[in-house]
């Protein structure tokens, strides 16, 4: 199993046990006392099960299973698969931390930190599609 496939398999596995944690803690609003933040993770708790989780097992198991072509001596299909991993995760990072803090302090300017976000998963879609396209090929 090629190390970039490892890396997305263990981040989403991390990821998924993180969005199991604010899962609870989203249900647990109703029967427990907790701090107001945990009303503003639901956007955050999507994030982390759709890209986190899902997105990136996906991402992983398509570098590792789909047929690589004949990799260019520059390497540059291994460079774009890391940035792609590295793009989704940075902007996954920032989603999770801004995302609480737009919903409960509009004015204050964290809105950047969102579009920063989304740029950063749209860029490792893009990526992510531009490598992977030419390997879905017929036998």
């Amino acid at each position: 199993m090629p190390a970039l496939t490892r890396w997305y398999i263990k981040t989403a596995l991390a990821w998924l046990v993180l969005a199991l944690i604010v899962g609870v803690l989203l249900g647990a609003r109703g029967i427990a006392p907790l701090p107001p933040v945990v009303d503003r993770l639901a956007p955050a708790w999507l994030h982390l099960v759709v890209f986190g989780w899902v997105a990136q097992l996906i991402f992983g198991v398509v570098h590792w299973m789909f047929p690589h072509a004949r990799q260019a001596a520059t390497g540059l299909p291994e460079r774009l698969g890391w940035a792609t991993y590295g793009l989704l995760n940075a902007g996954l990072v920032v989603r999770v931390i801004a995302e609480p803090f737009t919903a409960a302090l509009v004015a204050a300017g964290w809105g950047w930190l969102l579009v920063a976000s989304a740029l950063a998963q749209l860029a490792a879609g893009w990526l992510f599609v531009a490598t992977t396209w030419r390997r879905v090929v017929a036998r």
